[in-house]
């Protein structure tokens, strides 16, 4: 008589064969992770190679532009009967009565910070950067270029002070002979601004130490203000840094690497960061420095992570049902007894999963409510930062700065105003209304719109001929409108047509009432009929990346104010949204 209980021999025929076809799926899954981690690695070095290549040739294009700017300022300087007449006489009073107006003028708009009268023996005459220092020779490259060539010769150049400086040299020649030299220059840490703001990484600016010595260093920063770091690195001294602090993990052996040609990423505080270098030459073509790329790569690797675990589930699900397969057809030689204890495991299995379904979407509902609100304020918030880095740009306008400043108290508070509303969004009864210059609120919030918004579409504004004033809650009214912006910048393609706002009288035709219709309409891909139908449902959106939840708010603040919102749209041909305001007048 066989020893083996009959119900445990299809248990170790299941085994024989499940067993080892789950650890080759494991298996292949295993290398199917591993080849799609090598993929995304190498997609994103080739990514940061591309901007690092992008930030050399945005770097060239703009030394260029600058040197042509340049080269333009010194033939106007060279006509100049005053300075020319000034010069032949070596009068330094004269040179600083008539040039430093312009120099001034030139420093505010085009951010020249070096300006050098030279006779031709190169003893310099006059700096109007530094007045007092004269009668020094000067050798720099592209003094000797010009000299030589007698060309105008251009280039950058590190002082001994740690000055980064992109200069310009030219004979200055009268009647055929040689009156001297004119030099201009300027320092280059607004170019890496500029380019931190087209290809949006960090950029930080390094100088070998080899061409300075630290106490030369401590005064070229103190001369012009800056906050370098001659401590961080034992090879090289920190110029200038786009970014408002340096990762902790960028220490010298990393640098070293980076110098070497390779790439590195810094993972820290929830942030990871990758590096690469390219290096920065002079006009003689020595090695002066190098430019450190740094690109935040935090969210590019979240949403790997979340595809992975995404690949990861859909494979572990098709696995299953592969092993599925082969349990039913092993499941035929078991009892029916067996059978019915397996059923009952798979429901068991499955009510599980459906419970785990259920918190997720519920899960993703607060998610999504959360990234609704995130979005309210981030609109305004953009705008904020917008008009920060206006300011520290035209920090030299006391009154620029301060109408700037202005605009940016007025975005927080109406970013302070909407998170109170929000705080009670459900149990909302009551706002705070009053009489509103409607014309003001629609200035102010395209303003706004124009500073958040990167394309720059043109708004057209229609407004009545008299003063529109309303009783409204504003705060709500800005952001309803906002929205409103929004979504019609959003649907209106590149190169497409403007968007229109409009404020008319109108009629509430249902209840017969006097009011105010404030409108936006674009001339983008417009919306089909069944969209219509759903809008001003929560949490619907038209696009993969939209909360839905714009256009809700943009109707609850209508019902607040006894209005109502209207829509009209036809495929292809654009979209219009109507808020019509009750007038208590």
């Amino acid at each position: 008589m066989n020893s083996i209980p009959p119900a445990r021999q299809p248990r170790r025929v299941k085994a024989r064969f499940i067993g080892p076809f789950a650890l080759m799926l494991v298996f292949v899954m295993g290398v199917f992770a591993a080849a799609i981690y090598r993929i995304e690695a190498s997609i994103r070095d080739r990514d940061l190679a591309e901007r690092s290549a992008a930030v050399v040739k945005l770097f060239a294009q703009k030394l260029d532009k600058d040197t042509n700017k340049m080269m333009a300022t010194l033939r106007a300087l060279m006509i100049n009967e005053a300075l020319i007449e000034a010069f032949r006489r070596q009068d330094r009073g004269a040179l600083a009565q008539q040039g430093g107006g312009l120099f001034r003028e030139l420093s505010a708009e085009h951010k020249i910070t070096h300006l050098y009268f030279i006779r031709p023996d190169l003893v310099s005459l006059f700096r109007f950067h530094s007045p007092a220092v004269f009668g020094d020779e000067i050798h720099r490259v592209t003094m000797l270029k010009a000299r030589e060539g007698q060309q105008p010769a251009h280039g950058l150049e590190l002082g001994p002070m740690g000055t980064l400086t992109l200069r310009l040299v030219a004979p200055w020649r009268q009647d055929g002979k040689l009156l001297g030299y004119l030099e201009v220059g300027e320092e280059i840490e607004h170019l890496i601004d500029e380019i931190r703001d087209s290809l949006g990484i960090d950029l930080l600016v390094l100088a070998d130490k080899s061409f300075m010595t630290l106490d030369q260093w401590r005064r070229g920063m103190a001369l012009l203000q800056r906050h370098g770091s001659w401590e961080r690195f034992d090879s090289h001294a920190v110029l200038a840094q786009t970014a408002r602090e340096l990762p902790a993990g960028l220490d010298e052996p990393l640098l070293q690497r980076l110098l070497a040609g390779g790439t590195a990423e810094v993972h820290e505080r929830g942030r990871s960061i990758h590096l690469a270098s390219v290096p920065i030459n002079d006009a003689g073509g020595r090695h002066l420095g190098d430019l450190v790329v740094m690109r935040d790569i935090t969210a590019l690797e979240s949403t790997f992570q979340w595809s992975m675990i995404a690949v990861i589930l859909i494979s572990l699900l098709a696995a299953g049902g592969v092993l599925g397969v082969f349990f039913l057809a092993l499941e035929r030689v078991e009892r029916d007894y067996r059978r019915q204890h397996d059923l009952e495991h798979r429901l068991l299995r499955l009510d599980s999963e459906h419970r785990r379904i259920l918190q997720l979407e519920k899960l993703s509902a607060v998610g999504t409510m959360v990234g609704g609100i995130a979005h309210q304020l981030n609109n305004p918030l953009v705008g904020v930062v917008n008009l920060a880095e206006l300011a520290e740009r035209e920090a030299d306008d006391p009154a620029r700065t301060r109408e700037l400043l202005r605009e940016i108290r007025g975005a927080g508070e109406d970013c302070r105003d909407f998170v109170k509303r929000m705080l009670g969004f459900s149990k909302v009864s009551c706002f705070e209304s009053k009489p509103t210059d409607m014309a003001g609120l629609i200035e102010d919030t395209v303003l706004l719109f124009r500073q958040a918004e990167r394309r720059h579409l043109p708004v057209e504004v229609k407004l009545p001929e008299g003063p529109a004033v309303l009783t409204v809650d504003p705060v709500l009214i800005r952001h309803a409108l906002f929205n409103l912006l929004v979504n019609a910048a959003q649907a209106t393609p590149d190169g497409g047509e403007g968007i229109v706002i409009g404020l008319e009288r109108g009629t509430d035709k249902e209840r017969n009432l006097p009011g105010w219709t404030l409108s936006v309409a674009d001339r983008g891909r417009g919306m089909p009929p069944e969209a219509l139908e759903k809008i001003f449902e929560p949490f619907y959106a038209t696009r993969s990346d939209g909360t839905g939840l714009g256009l809700p708010v943009v109707q609850h603040v209508a019902l607040l104010h006894e209005g109502q919102v209207t829509v009209e749209s036809e495929p292809g041909h654009g979209t219009r949204f109507a808020i019509w305001l009750p007038d208590p007048n």
